[in-house]
């Protein structure tokens, strides 16, 4: 079972215990972080979004690190132009503790089935509910309008 998860705006192929180097995230050393999950494989595959609401993929936050330096140099010949910079990005070490899938839908379908009916509004606000919601009629010159406007775009 993997997951390929987004942070830091790239994509990662991770399972449980793997351990990887990700752009600093906001989170204590210590701290857990949800990951935003693309695509889960088990036995079948999950990518379409209303699946991947139900996948929860969980990372322990290991320690904060500093990448190595890379130098920049600029050169532009026969100028005299030479510019040298360097660059070291922030980055974070997570370990993944869990990829799992259903465990809050489960839940959210259970919910949703022990909901009772008892909960309905009266007939009687229903029905001025309804009246308030139904969009005002139009008077008849502003139709007429409309119609000879869209006659002359048409060019009847």
């Amino acid at each position: 079972m993997y997951a390929i998860v987004k942070t830091g705006g790239k994509q990662y192929r991770v399972e449980r215990g793997q351990t990887l180097l990700v752009e600093r995230l906001a989170v204590d050393e210590g701290g857990n972080v949800a990951l935003e999950p693309i695509l889960y494989r088990s036995d079948e595959a999950v990518f379409d979004a209303a699946g991947l609401k139900k996948v929860k993929v969980t990372a322990k936050v290991l320690a904060h690190e500093r990448g190595e330096k890379l130098r920049v140099f600029k050169f532009k010949p026969k100028r005299g132009y030479k510019r040298r910079t360097g660059h070291r990005q922030e980055l974070t070490r997570i370990e993944v503790t869990d990829i799992s899938l259903g465990a809050a839908a489960k839940a959210g379908a259970a919910k949703a089935t022990a909901k009772p009916a008892a909960t309905a509004k009266p007939a009687a606000a229903k029905s001025s509910e309804a009246a308030a919601s139904k969009p005002a009629a139009k008077p008849a010159a502003a139709a007429s309008g409309e119609a000879a406007a869209k006659e002359t775009e048409n060019g009847s």
